[in-house]
């Protein structure tokens, strides 16, 4: 166990497992609740390795682990029988239909490769807008190593979705990859291209595309945990490291091959076989469904089918309307509902994304806005749905049809000029789709309410109360300021503990640098925590390794819980004194809940007087 030395000290110091009701954790903390604070041991917690620091208020033990907290409270959850805060409380939950929670399990699961996946959609869209500018062909070697680069994240999506599974799941991720690697590896796509049936087992396998798929490996990866921790349960420990993967491997295998993978495929294509009838007896009514349903289609890999379906029509009929016309009034839609959440919002971290992903949709590369922003936030993608049902529904009156190949963009709308005015109606269809879905989604689009972990000035809880926030601090000391990553400590160099800078101090007088409360003040007086009235944490370490002078030239001028105001006498430091026992006394000034903020924006000065603006934090 990689946190086995971490926890068992936690837990020496917290007064035993006895004593804990329960955790929880946030972004960079264990939160116990416990039966009894004073069986725990602040001090001992400290030294524990791997704890950053600790803190007991707002009824919560506190202890800081840094940004692999998750990692730690997986396992102390796995090796202990303490439960997690809130566990059991269904009050606490918010009750949600079925579609709500599948969507907001899929979008956590897709989140981590939405910047991948924005990247590889803005290359093809580059790439596209050069071919039809003329500046490079689609023959060209540069052309081919550019898409293939960018088509590599869609291709093997797979594996970066069950790596993510695995761990949103909490089962082995490695393991995970093996299931990924059977859908995409090259002995079963020669096997899907050969055509001959397939079994294993003696059962018939389903020759599906799992190639840019999501659903399949997830639902492959979710029967693996419950294989996976049934197994590891009944187990001995003397063959579990073998045993486990061994028979994880053996029995999902079969069932994500037979069942579970071809899943998405067997239902499209029955749906293909239904939408064929339907474009028979009542053509309109095809690119309605296409053009709302698209997103779940995609989601599914049931589009595929579909386009199977389209690919028979086309060669025997010439044209196509089964799928093409619903889906690019969906694809625009996406693209404008995005566009829609861009505009409206005043969260920075939205809107920048909204705005990136908003153009890969414009091109055609619909996956990070499906899985960004319309199944994150909901109501984005309800309104695309609807957008692009009643666009598909007037490409379906006017009787669209793409005539010659085309991807589903803006830029491929010529493929619709033929023998009628397929063109002229399909532009309209598009406008319709995305003006509704503009307009749909700037109306019903909120921006998400933001809470913060932190405890307020007063040890309650609090809400943060508005977007933008700016938090300053100033700096403790005067003195020369350096980059925090200049800093002759990896702790601090490398950001582990928080975002901040660093003072090289001209004297020993250092003061609050901001209004707060103090939340810890080490025995040797050689670092202070502290936590503002808005509950931004700050740790102000007094010179590098100064811990080991046990408090010797430090004169502490404040204690733990005191209430202090900007430019309040925390330490006084005989810092000649310090440098001659031969320690660095670079000081840095760090919020330790950086990842609370949006951004810790240094000072772009380079020498700071006591009081001078150091740091801004914002949220």
């Amino acid at each position: 166990m990689k946190y086995q030395e971490t926890i068992k000290g936690i837990l020496e110091n917290i007064g035993g497992e006895a004593n804990i009701e329960a955790v929880t954790h946030c972004m960079t903390r264990l939160r116990f609740t416990l039966k009894d604070d004073s069986k725990a041991s602040m001090d001992g917690m400290k030294k524990v390795k791997g704890v950053v620091s600790c803190v007991n208020k707002s009824g919560q033990f506190q202890v800081v682990i840094g940004t692999h907290v998750n990692e730690v409270y997986d396992e102390l959850l796995s090796s202990t029988h303490i439960k997690a805060e809130g566990g059991d409380s269904s009050e606490k939950k918010e009750k949600r239909n079925l579609f709500a929670v599948l969507c907001d399990t899929m979008s956590g699961i897709v989140m981590p490769m939405i910047g991948p996946l924005a990247a590889s959609g803005m290359i093809k869209a580059v790439l596209t807008i050069c071919v039809q500018f003329g500046l490079m062909t689609d023959a060209s070697q540069t052309y081919q190593i550019f898409y293939m680069v960018a088509d590599g994240v869609f291709y093997f999506m797979p594996f970066f979705l069950a790596f993510s599974a695995g761990k949103k799941f909490k089962c082995n991720p490695y393991l995970s990859l093996i299931f990924a690697a059977m859908l995409v590896n090259p002995t079963y796509i020669e096997m899907r291209s050969a055509g001959e049936p397939v079994t294993l087992l003696g059962l018939p396998v389903t020759l599906a595309s799992y190639t840019s798929s999501v659903v399949p490996i997830i639902l492959i990866v979710y029967f693996q945990s419950f294989v996976e921790r049934f197994v590891t349960k009944f187990t001995p420990k003397a063959i579990k490291a073998f045993f486990v993967p061994l028979v994880v491997t053996l029995v999902t295998v079969p069932v994500g091959f037979v069942v579970l993978g071809p899943l998405g495929s067997i239902v499209g294509n029955y749906l293909a076989a239904f939408f064929t009838f339907l474009d028979t007896q009542v053509s309109w009514l095809v690119p309605m469904l296409v053009g709302g349903l698209c997103p779940l289609l995609v989601m599914t890999g049931m589009h595929y089918a579909l386009g199977s379906a389209q690919s028979v029509q086309r060669a025997t009929m010439g044209y196509a309307t089964l799928m093409a016309p619903g889906m690019v009034c969906s694809n625009m839609a996406q693209c404008a509902s995005t566009f829609g959440v861009a505009l409206k919002t005043k969260n920075p971290e939205i809107k920048s994304l909204a705005s990136t992903v908003g153009v890969t949709a414009l091109c055609g590369i619909t996956e990070p806005t499906l899985y960004g922003i319309g199944m994150k936030y909901k109501r984005p993608l309800y309104s695309a749905m609807a957008a692009g049902a009643i666009g598909g529904l007037y490409a379906g009156i006017m009787g669209v049809k793409q005539w010659a190949y085309g991807t589903s963009t803006i830029f491929a709308l010529p493929v619709y000029i033929g023998e009628d005015n397929s063109f002229l109606h399909i532009c309209i269809a598009v406008a319709i789709s995305m003006v509704l879905a503009f307009v749909f989604s700037f109306i019903s689009f909120k921006d998400p309410k933001e809470e913060t972990t932190a405890p307020a000035a007063d040890g309650n809880a609090s809400t943060a109360p508005s977007l933008n926030k700016k938090t300053e601090i100033y700096s403790p000391v005067k003195g020369k300021v350096v980059d925090l990553a200049e800093v002759n400590d990896d702790a601090f160099s490398t950001g582990a503990l928080g975002k901040g800078a660093a003072v090289v101090p001209e004297d020993g007088e250092f003061c609050a640098p901001a209004d707060g409360k103090i939340a810890a003040v080490f025995e040797t007086g050689h670092a202070v925590g502290m936590v503002t009235e808005d509950g931004t944490e700050i740790l102000i370490h007094i010179g590098l390794d100064t811990v080991k002078l046990e408090g010797k030239y430090f004169t502490a001028h404040v204690k733990t819980g005191d209430t202090v105001k900007k430019g309040d006498k925390l330490v006084s430091v005989d810092i000649e004194a310090v440098k001659k026992a031969g320690y660095d006394v670079t000081t840095p000034v760090v919020v330790t809940n950086a990842n609370d903020y949006l951004d810790v924006v240094e000072t772009s000065e380079t020498y700071a007087q006591c009081g001078d603006l150091l740091l801004t934090a914002v949220k």
